[in-house]
């Protein structure tokens, strides 16, 4: 990740409106040269719209956007260096892989051989060289994405955008596309803006994340940061699996007032550790997804808490017959996070 004195796009006081709705609401926001940026949140948060003001797809209604120390706002899309990556992909259908990825290189001027010399090194970076020849619809989805990758790319864009590129993937496809777009991006060292909404996403593949909700910035920071102290109940429910302790329950379980966070993996059942917090109650659901089981417990103070156990020896079998057995569970004080700020 790029240093801090190195900003690529800064922006400023960004708003849009779409009839009577503010969609982006006096964001402040500095993009560091080389960093992998996610802005996660919820459909409707503003996210996608800030990407789209970014681009020049968009015009904002206030503020100002600059790359690298020069005002962009209303200049039009293809006057700015900057490209973007879609996830319906883009590719013309008509086109072999290889003049797919020439194309910008064509409309800017460049000579034939420079233009396939550095398409061949595109698609050599996203690693389907010699797929050069095949049309969009001889490749598969992940292949199709790696091709749109490359036409981005080639054009060595002073950012990219990205616009939930995954997301007509499947799920082992995606995890796949995850490590291989982080890796990319660091081998090229192009700063990266990436929209989603899937946290688990974010957290994986950013080196920071910006959390929108309601068209402004509820947080920004690194992934640890936000999944470990969220900035407010939003964060904390939006990223991960929460659970919220509050009002009586928290004087009851923690004896203190406010709004308590404390992640399932953080809460031990039948298994009391030593100088933490305790609690009697009754598993209500187990749920059994191979590497780790969750727990559904309703506690006796009148709450519901969501457990999460490593599957290291237990079956399937085994932790289906804990449902409605009573339990003891127990979490150490220092998992519990402040979200009421």
């Amino acid at each position: 990740m790029g240093s801090e004195s190195s900003v690529i796009v800064s922006l400023r006081g960004l708003a849009k409106n779409f009839g009577t709705v503010r969609a982006v609401d006096g964001v402040d926001l500095d993009i560091y040269q080389g960093e992998f940026l996610t802005l996660l949140g919820p459909s409707g948060s503003g996210k996608t719209t800030v990407l789209r003001m970014i681009a020049g797809f968009e015009i904002p209604d206030a503020g100002r956007i600059e790359l690298n120390g020069k005002e962009i706002t209303h200049l039009p899309a293809y006057e700015r260096d900057v490209n973007t990556v879609f996830q319906d992909y883009a590719l013309f259908p008509h086109m072999d892989v290889i003049s797919n990825i020439e194309y910008g290189l064509r409309v800017k001027g460049i000579g034939k051989v420079e233009r396939r010399a550095q398409a061949m090194l595109a698609l050599q970076q996203v690693r389907l060289d010699g797929y050069e020849n095949r049309k969009p619809n001889q490749l598969s989805g992940g292949q199709r994405q790696r091709v749109a990758l490359a036409r981005a790319l080639v054009n060595r864009p002073a950012v990219l955008l990205l616009d939930e590129p995954l997301g007509a993937l499947d799920l082992k496809l995606r995890e796949q596309m995850q490590i291989e777009l982080k890796e990319l991006q660091r081998e090229v060292g192009i700063t990266f803006i990436f929209v989603t909404h899937d946290q688990e996403e974010a957290l994986t593949m950013s080196d920071r994340v910006a959390v929108f909700d309601r068209g402004k910035i509820q947080q920004l920071d690194k992934p640890a940061t936000i999944y470990e102290n969220p900035a407010n109940s939003f964060v904390a429910g939006f990223v991960g699996i929460s659970n919220l302790i509050t009002g009586a329950a928290s004087v009851s379980l923690l004896g203190k007032s406010g709004t308590w966070l404390v992640r399932p993996e953080k809460i031990e059942v039948d298994s009391a550790q030593s100088g933490g917090r305790r609690a009697t109650g009754k598993i209500r659901e187990v749920e059994y997804f191979g590497p780790a089981t969750r727990f559904l417990v309703d506690l006796d103070v009148g709450i519901s808490l969501m457990a999460l156990r490593q599957n290291t020896s237990e079956s399937a079998t085994s932790v289906a017959t804990m449902r409605n057995s009573k339990v003891t569970v127990s979490w150490d004080i220092e998992s519990e996070y402040n979200v009421e700020k």
